[in-house]
């Protein structure tokens, strides 16, 4: 166990969940904790302490070469690796019918979610929207991330066949002809997070976004926002 006060660790994180979890759980762990939001944070910093571990929560960007080569670097991925390597892993499962999934901690390699795995934990697909999934997400990667600095976890290599997912495009939010409404509920449910292309159909010149969806007594509620469509009638 690791209980060196100077050992600085740096936690990536792009939305405001992670930061939450970063101030309220993992500030709180030994060593010296830094949090950052930008690139050109995530390699000032990785530069300048005695940084062991770089943890990545949720990451927009590419990670530089000369960071991945030169530090530990661990990505947290919601599926049970292999199974489920590649993009938008969240809304793949919800669409492929999962209720459950593993979270993955894994160390980043140049190959997307190909590196070698530190511990998998039981994860929930339960909740009204990506979000509540997200932030149930940050909250047991933080968990996990205490394990791994507290026992110096030896990454291994992956086992099991292969599945990539593709990540969605903005156009596959388009509502598609489902058969029931739990199925509806799920499609909305899965893209209702910030930053992500809501559920919608286009009908004449509107578009119709839906988030907050919730079924109740044989029926679909949500919120709807209508956008006019410049240029189409």
């Amino acid at each position: 166990m690791l209980n060196n006060i100077n050992i600085s660790y740096i936690v990536a994180g792009c939305k405001n969940w992670n930061r939450r979890v970063f101030d309220e759980v993992i500030s709180k762990y030994n060593g010296n904790w830094i949090y950052v939001d930008t690139e050109e944070d995530l390699t000032k910093n990785a530069k300048k302490n005695n940084t062991r571990y770089i943890f990545f929560l949720h990451w927009s960007w590419i990670v530089p070469k000369e960071i991945l080569n030169n530090y530990e670097c661990v990505c947290f991925h919601m599926t049970d690796v292999p199974y489920g390597r590649g993009g938008s892993p969240l809304q793949n499962l919800i669409i492929r019918g999962h209720k459950e999934t593993k979270l993955t901690a894994l160390r980043m390699v140049k190959e997307l979610d190909a590196g070698p795995v530190y511990l998998k934990e039981d994860l929930s697909l339960y909740g009204f929207s990506a979000k509540d999934i997200y932030i149930r997400a940050s909250y047991l990667s933080a968990k996990m991330i205490e394990k791994i600095i507290e026992n110096e976890i030896t990454p291994e290599p992956q086992k099991g066949e292969e599945v990539l997912f593709k990540r969605r495009k903005p156009e596959e939010s388009e509502i598609p002809e489902l058969l029931d409404l739990e199925a509806l509920f799920d499609f909305i449910r899965m893209l209702d997070a910030e930053d992500y292309p809501k559920a919608f159909l286009l009908y004449k010149c509107f578009k119709f976004e839906f988030s907050r969806a919730s079924i109740y007594d044989e029926n679909l509620l949500a919120d709807v926002k209508i956008t006019r469509i410049k240029g189409r009638k």
